[in-house]
C-alpha cells in the first residue's frame, strides 16, 4: 500500500469568481492608473491594462486553505510531512490544484517479542573505583608554580612571536600565554621543542604548518617562532585527607572507605544508564531485523534537516553558527545531509516501529497520567503547568511521549 496519494481538486463557479474578485480588492489599492485616484480603478480598466492573470496569484492563495482543509477532510489522509501543491491549470473560470500528501509509511512487524535479548548486569571493579577516585582528586588540583624543567603536562606560560622567511607574520604573536605541555593546541611539534626548558629560557622553535591550516599564506610553511618563557606551572593533586574532604563538601564522606562507596555507587548509576540505553537499543535493533518499512524520501529529508536545525541549535548556544562550522570542517549541508541519513532513518524506522506495536498492543495513556507529567516536568524546569504545556507542544505531545516510553517499558519487560 503507498503512501504517496495524489489527489486533484478543481475550484470552479462561485468560489473561484469570489477569490478573483477578493484579489482585484486587494491590488487595486497599490495601483496608480491615468485618470483615477489611487485605489479607485474600475475592475475592467484595471483588467484591460494588467489583464485578468495578474489577479491569479492571490486569488489562489484566498482559496487554498479551504481547499486544502476539504481535501484532508474528504480523503481522512493524516500527512507526515509537508504536501506539495501544484497548480496543473488556471483561468477566470477555474483553477485545478495537484495535491501530493505522503502519509505514515505502512510497517509490518514479524516479530517484536521474546526475541532472546539480554539485559547487561552492573559490575564495578576495584580499578574503576580507583580511576574514579583519581579523576575527581584530579577536579581538585591546583596549578602551581614549578622550579624545574617543562615536562608533559606541565603549563608554560610563555611569549612568543613566529617569522615566516625572517619577516613576522600575523596573528602569529602572544604575550604571557598559558600553554599546556600536551594539549596539542599549538602547530604539531611546538610543545614537544618546550620540554627540558626552564622559567627565563629563551629558544626559537621551528615547525610546519599542517597543509589543512585554514590561511593559504602558511600553510605548509616552515616557520620559526622566538619564544620566552616567563613561569612553569605543574598540577598539584591533593592528598586524600580530612582537608580534601572538606573541599568535597559532601555528606557523611570524610575517610577513603567512604569516599570510594560514593564513588563505586556513581559509578553503578551511570553504569546502569548506560546498559539500560543499550539495552532498550538492542531491542529495537532486534525488532529491526523483523520489519518491513518503506520509508519515503520526503520524510527522511525531512528527519535530516530536523536533525541539521537541532544540531546549528547546539552550536549557537556554543557560540558557533552552522556556516562557521561548516568552513571549519571544510563541508557542505550536502555532506551534512549525507552523513546524517543513515541515522535519520534508523530514527525513522524506530519511531514507526514503536507506533506500530502501540497499537497492536492497544497501549493508551489515561488523562490523569497526562497531568500528571505536566506537572512534574513544570517542577522539573520551574515553570507554570500552562507554560510548560505550551512550550512541550500542548498535552497530546505529552501524552504521546509517554506512551512511547511505555511501550518500551513493555518491550523491555516481553524481551
Amino acid at each position: 500500500m503507498s503512501n504517496k496519494h495524489v489527489i486533484v481538486k478543481k475550484v470552479n463557479n462561485e468560489e473561484w469568481t469570489k477569490a478573483i474578485t477578493s484579489s482585484f480588492n486587494k491590488n487595486v489599492k497599490e495601483v496608480s492608473v491615468e485618470g483615477f485616484r489611487k485605489g479607485k480603478c474600475p475592475r475592467n480598466i484595471y483588467e484591460k491594462k494588467y489583464g485578468v492573470e495578474s489577479l491569479f496569484n492571490d486569488a489562489i492563495n484566498f482559496v487554498l486553505p479551504g481547499v486544502y482543509s476539504e481535501v484532508l477532510k474528504e480523503s481522512k489522509l493524516t500527512p507526515v510531512v509537508q504536501p506539495t501543491i501544484d497548480v496543473k491549470n488556471v483561468d477566470k473560470d477555474s483553477v485545478e490544484f495537484e495535491f501530493t500528501i505522503i502519509t505514515a509509511p505502512v510497517v509490518k512487524i514479524k516479530k517484536y517479542k521474546k526475541l532472546g535479548v539480554k539485559q547487561e548486569k552492573v559490575k564495578v571493579t576495584k580499578e574503576e573505583i580507583t580511576e574514579e577516585v583519581n579523576r575527581i582528586r584530579d577536579q581538585y588540583a591546583e596549578i602551581v608554580l614549578k622550579d624545574g624543567k617543562i615536562e608533559n603536562g606541565d603549563t608554560a606560560v610563555i611569549d612568543f612571536e613566529g617569522f615566516k622567511d625572517g619577516v613576522a607574520f600575523e596573528g602569529g604573536k602572544g604575550e604571557n600565554y598559558p600553554l599546556e605541555i600536551g594539549s596539542n593546541t599549538f602547530i604539531p611539534g611546538f610543545e614537544s621543542q618546550l620540554i627540558g626548558s626552564k622559567t627565563n629560557d629563551k629558544k626559537e622553535i621551528k615547525v610546519t604548518f599542517p597543509d589543512d591550516y585554514p590561511n593559504d599564506d602558511l600553510k605548509n610553511k616552515e616557520v620559526v617562532f622566538k619564544v620566552t618563557v616567563h613561569e612553569v606551572k605543574s598540577r598539584s593533586v591533593p592528598e586524600i585527607n580530612e582537608d580534601f574532604f572538606k573541599d568535597l563538601n559532601i555528606n557523611d564522606i570524610n575517610t577513603l572507605k567512604a569516599f570510594e562507596d560514593y564513588c563505586e555507587e556513581n559509578l553503578k548509576l551511570k553504569k546502569e544508564k548506560d546498559l539500560e540505553a543499550k539495552f532498550v537499543s538492542n531491542i529495537l535493533e532486534g525488532i529491526a531485523k523483523e520489519t518491513k518499512i518503506e520509508l519515503p524520501e520526503e520524510l527522511v529529508h525531512e528527519e535530516i534537516h530536523h536533525m541539521i536545525d537541532n544540531y546549528s541549535q547546539k552550536l549557537e548556544m556554543q557560540g558557533l553558527s552552522l556556516d562557521q562550522f561548516l568552513k571549519m570542517t571544510k563541508s557542505s549541508i550536502e555532506d551534512m545531509e549525507k552523513q546524517l541519513e543513515g541515522e535519520a532513518k534508523k530514527n525513522l524506522t524506530y519511531r514507526y516501529m514503536i507506533e506500530e506495536i502501540s497499537k497492536l498492543e492497544k497501549i493508551d495513556v489515561e488523562e490523569k497520567d497526562v497531568n500528571k507529567e505536566a506537572d512534574r516536568l513544570a517542577e522539573l524546569y520551574q515553570m507554570k503547568t500552562d507554560e510548560l504545556v505550551n512550550a512541550f507542544g500542548g498535552l497530546d505531545m505529552i501524552k504521546y511521549d509517554l506512551k512511547i516510553r511505555k511501550t518500551i517499558d513493555f518491550l523491555k519487560e516481553n524481551n
